[in-house]
């Protein structure tokens, strides 16, 4: 069983509240292969772990599909 990870950090803009937190988290945790989400709603980061690196464009819109933008990498 293959137990590497990948964790990798995101700008997001628009989130002002927990419940910004939870839609992105809900959105992002759905994609495949995602195991964890941590979003930091002040700073305006995501941190995403995954069995692999994602593709951005898929997370991009997992984040537009939650209604904010994702600024890239970090």
């Amino acid at each position: 069983m293959n137990t590497s990870t990948v964790t990798a950090t995101y700008g997001v803009t628009g989130m002002n509240c927990g419940h910004c937190s939870q839609a992105v988290t809900t959105e992002v945790s759905a994609l495949p292969g995602v195991r964890e989400v941590e979003v930091d709603v002040a700073a305006g980061a995501m941190t995403v772990t995954s069995e692999q690196l994602l593709d951005e464009a898929l997370l991009r819109d997992a984040v537009t599909e939650a209604g904010f933008e994702l600024t890239g990498a970090v």
